[in-house]
C-alpha cells in the first residue's frame, strides 16, 4: 500500500483545535487552590522522605547565580512552544513516513497530560509559602524577559494560563518526544545525538531549576509519553476507522485495488522510498505494535 501523507491544512486544523481544547480544558481544569498546595507539599514530602528532591539545590543555584538563572528563565518561557512546533513541521516535511505516528504520540500523550492536570491540580514548588524555600526564578529576572510574575506568560496575562498544573510535567515529556524525534529521524551526527539526549536533559534541569517543577512531576511527564507511545498505533488504527465510517478515505481493501486515497489523506512520493528504514522499525519496536 503507498505511503500516504496528510494534506498540510487538514493538519494545521487539527492541530489548532487540539491544541485550543486543551488549553481552554487546561484553564477550566484549574481545581481548587489549597487542594493543589496540599498535592504539592504531598510531593515534596515524598521527595524528601526519599532524598529524591533535587530541585531544592537546583533552585538555590539558579537563584543565587544569576549567569544560569537568567538563560534559564528565557529558556523554561521560549523553548517549550517553539522547538517542539519546529520539530513537528520538519517531520511533516522531509519524514513525512513516520509524521503521523510522531503526531499521534504527541497529541495523545498531551491529552494525557490534561487528565493529570484534572485529576490532580498541583501547585509548582515557586508557589508554595517561603517557609519552604524555594524562589520563583522567572519572577527574580522578570526584567530581563517578557514574562511576568505568573508562570511564563507575557506580563499581565496571567489569568490565561493554569499556575497549578505542574502534574505532569509536560515540558520535559514534550521535550523527551522531541529528542527521540532527533535520535531516530535526524542525521546520525554525534552533534544531533548529543542534541537528541542533551535537550531533554536540560529542560528537565530548567524546569526544577526555576523552582516550576518537582522531581516527580519530570518522572510523571516521561511515564505519560511512554504511555503515549503505546497508545499512537491503536489511535491511528481507530482513527482510519473512524474515517472509513465518514468516506473520508477509502477502505485498506480497496487501496489494495488500485484506488487512490480520498478526503484529506494524499499518496506520498514514492521516489526512493523504502518499505521500511531502520530508524522506523526500531522506533515499531519501541512502541510494541506492528506498522499500519
Amino acid at each position: 500500500m503507498p505511503r500516504v501523507r496528510p494534506r498540510w491544512w487538514t493538519e494545521l486544523l487539527l492541530i489548532v483545535v487540539v491544541y485550543g481544547a486543551y488549553s481552554g480544558a487546561r484553564l477550566l481544569a484549574r481545581g481548587d487552590v489549597s487542594t493543589a498546595v496540599e498535592n504539592g507539599l504531598s510531593i515534596l514530602r515524598l521527595e524528601r522522605a526519599l532524598f529524591l528532591n533535587p530541585e531544592e539545590p537546583l533552585n538555590d543555584l539558579f537563584t543565587q547565580e544569576a549567569w544560569l538563572g537568567i538563560p534559564s528563565s528565557f529558556a523554561y518561557a521560549s523553548l517549550h512552544y517553539l522547538v517542539t512546533p519546529a520539530i513537528l513541521v520538519w517531520l511533516f516535511r522531509r519524514r513525512a513516513a513516520h509524521y503521523r505516528l510522531m503526531r499521534t504520540w504527541l497529541m495523545g500523550s498531551t491529552l494525557m497530560g490534561l487528565i493529570g492536570f484534572t485529576l490532580m491540580p498541583t501547585s509548582p514548588p515557586r508557589l508554595l509559602h517561603d517557609r519552604h524555600g524555594f524562589t520563583d526564578s522567572l519572577s527574580q529576572y522578570s526584567e530581563y524577559g517578557w514574562w511576568g510574575d505568573e508562570a511564563s506568560a507575557p506580563s499581565g496575562m496571567g489569568d490565561m494560563t493554569n499556575q497549578y498544573a505542574a502534574m505532569p510535567s509536560l515540558h520535559v515529556g514534550w521535550a523527551v518526544w522531541c529528542g527521540v524525534a532527533l535520535w531516530y529521524f535526524g542525521p546520525r551526527t554525534w552533534w544531533m545525538r548529543a542534541l537528541a539526549v542533551g535537550y531533554p536533559l536540560i529542560t528537565v534541569m530548567v524546569v526544577m531549576g526555576t523552582a516550576n517543577h518537582y522531581f516527580i512531576d519530570a518522572l510523571a511527564g516521561i511515564a505519560v509519553m511512554i504511555a503515549g507511545l503505546l497508545l499512537a498505533r491503536p489511535l491511528m488504527r481507530l482513527a482510519e476507522r473512524f474515517q472509513e465510517r465518514l468516506g473520508l478515505v477509502r477502505s485498506a481493501s480497496a487501496s489494495r485495488g488500485g484506488a487512490t486515497p480520498a478526503g484529506p489523506y494524499a499518496p506520498e512520493r514514492t521516489d526512493g522510498a523504502r518499505s521500511a528504514d531502520r530508524s522506523e522499525a526500531e522506533l515499531a519496536r519501541t512502541s510494541g505494535g506492528s506498522r499500519t
